[in-house]
């Protein structure tokens, strides 16, 4: 990638003038990496590219997902937008605060994304767990509703500022585990436990099960940390079965 950034990933966005401001406000700072999960209009929408104003080349370009998972799979840390209290326990930052992060790791080689919630509610619980940390504007906390483009152009505004001196002092660290790496090690998991019955009682099977993807996904895992993991899983399923 000769131009290091992040993917900006809008997770069922409801309205295609949305899209397309939000591509608008990217391309204003120089990002040009879209990513789309499950638009609620479908894709391609002509009302996207009324609003994108010169900005129609990261509508074009723009990849389409059918779930958050794909969309994050390739990706080895997360950023959540939300402006709720949440019960799953992640660091938060500011924008500025995560877009100077995101400069670092992707200095050093790491690939990050963004994700910004559908317009009438936000992010849902179940895409938060995928995230390794949350980005929460300072806002007035009587009134704090971002409109979809409004969070997008703040957090790409955060981006432009830190990302020259972040870039150039970064420095090499591990390899660490992508976002489809993790999923497969949450369902390794999650198979083996349900399996020997520890998702008990039933009714709080899928709040558990959530705990434990977001456990997962707030480690710094490496890609070798994750082989090792799925190695004493299965030694110790063989070691019960012998």
């Amino acid at each position: 990638m000769t131009d290091p950034q992040p993917a900006f990933v809008l997770i069922r966005p409801q309205m295609g003038e949305n899209i397309g401001a939000a591509a608008r406000a990217m391309w204003n700072f120089g990002l040009d990496r879209m990513r789309l999960t499950a638009p609620r209009d479908g894709w391609p929408n002509p009302a996207a590219n009324a609003l994108a104003s010169g900005a129609g080349r990261l509508l074009d370009a723009a990849r389409l997902f059918d779930t958050t998972a794909e969309a994050l799979k390739d990706c080895h840390y997360t950023y959540a937008t939300t402006a709720r209290p949440r019960e799953l326990t992640k660091p938060v930052m500011t924008p500025e605060q995560a877009m100077q992060d995101a400069a670092a790791r992707l200095g050093r080689g790491e690939r990050v994304a963004v994700m910004f919630g559908p317009e009438r509610a936000g992010l849902e619980n179940a895409d938060i767990a995928q995230a390794n940390a949350i980005i929460s504007v300072p806002v007035n906390p009587q009134f704090p509703s971002l409109n979809l483009a409004q969070c997008v152009l703040l957090t790409a505004y955060e981006w432009q500022r830190v990302r020259d001196d972040s870039l150039r002092d970064a420095f090499a660290q591990p390899d660490l585990a992508t976002g489809q790496e993790i999923e497969a090690l949450s369902r390794h998991y999650e198979d083996q436990l349900d399996t020997s019955g520890f998702f008990y009682p039933d009714h709080k099977a899928e709040s558990m099960k959530l705990n434990l993807r977001n456990m997962w996904s707030r480690m710094s895992l490496t890609s070798h940390d994750v082989r090792m993991l799925h190695g004493m899983l299965r030694q110790l399923v063989r070691g019960r079965s012998e």
